[in-house]
């Protein structure tokens, strides 16, 4: 394959951080479609975007995302192994930023 003009970046973010990813790709002139979709490991609501824009565009795509996905901590609720009660121990976990995926495209058509 010849070194694609075009990529489709698929970005998973947080559902809080939809809003300013989206608008921050459509400033730049990338094309996006919105999937919802959930977490497997807390089960929470993500968004998970599709992203078609050119490689000259990737780096520029991934500061937006950077800028508009921030980590935040949650707690967890576990049991507390060894207890004769299984009391709940809140567990702090750092969630969200992006996971990015880089694909490249190597047919684009728009109809």
């Amino acid at each position: 394959m010849d070194n694609p003009s075009h990529l489709l970046l698929m970005a998973v973010i947080q559902d809080q951080d939809l809003d300013p990813a989206t608008k921050a790709l459509q400033s730049m002139g990338a094309s996006l479609t919105y999937l919802a979709s959930a977490g497997g490991f807390l089960g929470r609501r993500n968004a998970t975007l599709l992203i078609g824009l050119p490689v000259d565009k990737k780096e520029e795509a991934l500061k937006a995302l950077h800028e508009s996905c921030r980590q935040r901590i949650e707690y967890m609720t576990l049991p507390l192994e060894g207890s004769a009660m299984p009391m709940p121990a809140p567990v702090p976990v750092t969630v969200g930023g992006a996971t990015v995926f880089a694909l490249p495209v190597e047919r684009f058509e728009q109809i």
